[in-house]
């Protein structure tokens, strides 16, 4: 008798491990890596928005039935440790593909290790060019428009006004560099009749401001290109603001009008400033009414930039996810390539040739209203309109 209550009890537990096996077998899982604790600005909306799009796509039957679990590191804002945590997320968590990064230089690191392990990656925020052109590989995927996209919309405004005397302030870092030279290059191209008077480049994170603004007045530009962002903006501004450099000058800003990074100014804001940004509280559209709708719903807060992004990478994962119908490498990336789908923004497109997303962005001016800074006089710019032809991209890219 006790052998045979023995044989049943095993028959059981063995049953219900199978069952849990089985369960945890129609979970999808994606690692997810970003600069949480370095970064909270930009990653905490970012992390909301990813939590919403996955309770989106599970309340809906998950992917081909299966549900979609992600797993969160943080790298600290290191490339090194961002690799670790790539290097975990496969070998240890079996996640079919590894999507996030923030900073440029960590964003190329997981590149770098999804195209020596043959691992599928959706870069979400990193915003260098080479991450699909010089440094592009076959398993990388790029959603954000990238440096030279942003660069060929603020350009197109820049290149209209009189200044001929330009200056440039921008963190020292791949980001940055990367910023500088391609906004350089297409102003350049469409002006050649400016001059570059003077470069500035502080450290990422630790801006001595006083004097960086003492420099470039000493240079004496009829325009500044800025690139900083996050608590550097907020110094820069602070300090420009107290010694008069914005004063009768023109200023273009990558980022600026993203209420991350304008919100904090404040009754600092600059007014007149031309930038990219994200101004949720003035879209009238369908599909960002919807989006805006859950997100207010969920957190009873006002989305960013950050929640954008986020909520679209897990929504891109799953839509590659769903038509590869597997979580194999090669069948994910045919199914990446070329791929439509909706987005808060409207529709856009992974490119086959390049692997960057149209999605675009919205360049406007920096005004200020009930001491607080917004986004006026602004359009949406698709990002198909703003990124090279094919025979371009295949002299920057390199062959698979």
């Amino acid at each position: 008798m006790r052998a045979r209550n023995y044989l049943v009890g095993a028959a059981f537990a063995l049953l219900a491990g199978g069952m849990a096996h089985s369960a945890l077998a129609q979970d999808i899982k994606i690692g997810e890596i970003n600069s949480y604790s370095l970064l909270p600005a930009f990653t905490e909306p970012y992390r909301k928005g990813w939590q919403l799009a996955v309770e989106e796509i599970n309340a809906a039957g998950g992917i081909n039935g299966k549900k979609l679990v992600v797993i969160s590191k943080d790298d600290g804002g290191k490339p090194a440790d961002a690799q670790t945590a790539a290097n975990e997320l496969v070998s240890s968590e079996g996640v079919a593909m590894l999507t996030g990064t923030f900073l440029s230089n960590i964003g190329l690191a997981v590149s770098d290790f999804a195209n020596q392990k043959k691992v599928f990656f959706l870069a979400a925020e990193p915003l260098t060019d080479a991450v699909t052109w010089a440094k592009g590989n076959k398993y990388t995927f790029r959603l954000r428009p990238s440096n030279y996209m942003q660069a060929a919309m603020l350009v197109e405004a820049a290149s209209k006004l009189p200044a001929k005397r330009w200056a440039t302030i921008a963190p020292n870092y791949e980001y940055g560099q990367s910023a500088v030279a391609v906004f350089k290059k297409l102003m350049s191209e469409k002006r050649p009749d400016i001059q570059w008077v003077d470069e500035q480049w502080p450290p990422q994170g630790k801006i001595d401001a006083g004097p960086v603004v003492q420099a470039v007045a000493q240079a004496n530009p009829e325009a500044i290109l800025n690139v900083t962002f996050g608590p550097d903006l907020v110094k820069l501004v602070r300090e420009g603001n107290t010694r008069g450099l914005f004063k009768g000058r023109e200023v273009v800003s990558f980022l600026t009008g993203e209420p991350e990074y304008l919100d904090p100014l404040k009754e600092e804001t600059p007014e007149g400033w031309i930038v990219t940004g994200y101004p949720w509280y003035s879209l009238k559209t369908p599909e960002h009414d919807a989006f805006l709708k859950a997100y207010q719903t969920k957190y009873n807060d006002y989305p960013r930039l950050g929640s954008i992004v986020g909520y679209q990478t897990i929504k891109a994962a799953a839509a590659i996810l769903a038509k590869a119908g597997s979580t194999d490498t090669d069948k994910m990336i045919a199914a990446a390539e070329g791929l439509s789908m909706p987005s808060p923004f409207g529709e856009i497109t992974f490119r086959k040739i390049d692997h960057q997303s149209t999605l675009g962005a919205f360049v406007g001016k920096t005004a200020q209203k009930d001491g607080k800074g917004v986004m006026v006089d602004f359009s949406y710019k698709k990002g198909a309109d703003y990124l090279p032809g094919d025979a371009e991209v295949e002299k920057l890219r390199p062959k698979d």
